[in-house]
């Protein structure tokens, strides 16, 4: 397995932010969006979860699982990579 890349400064904060919401599951699926993702993202897409960043977690899970329906800035493709929940690790 690769080495990751490091991360810049603007990476390791958006990293810190997703990995400490509050909640253990909201952690897990905000943080291992990150951890899945970030390596592809350009500056749309750090502005973008930066943006998701402000919201609060139960709407953020909410439209990750379908439960409601995201406002129009967080919809398209990063919020259907966040949808489609493959990035999640399940314990055994």
């Amino acid at each position: 397995m690769a080495a990751m890349p490091p991360m810049d400064d603007e990476l390791k904060a958006l990293q810190w932010r997703a990995w400490h919401r509050g909640t253990r599951e909201a952690d897990l699926m905000i943080g291992g969006f990150f951890d899945a993702h970030r390596e592809q993202w350009g500056s749309q897409e750090r502005d973008w979860f930066s943006g998701l960043l402000q919201e609060q977690d139960v709407d953020i899970m909410a439209w990750a699982i379908g439960a409601a329906e995201p406002p129009a800035r967080f919809q398209g493709p990063m919020m259907q990579a966040m949808q489609r929940l493959d990035y999640l690790k399940a314990p055994k």
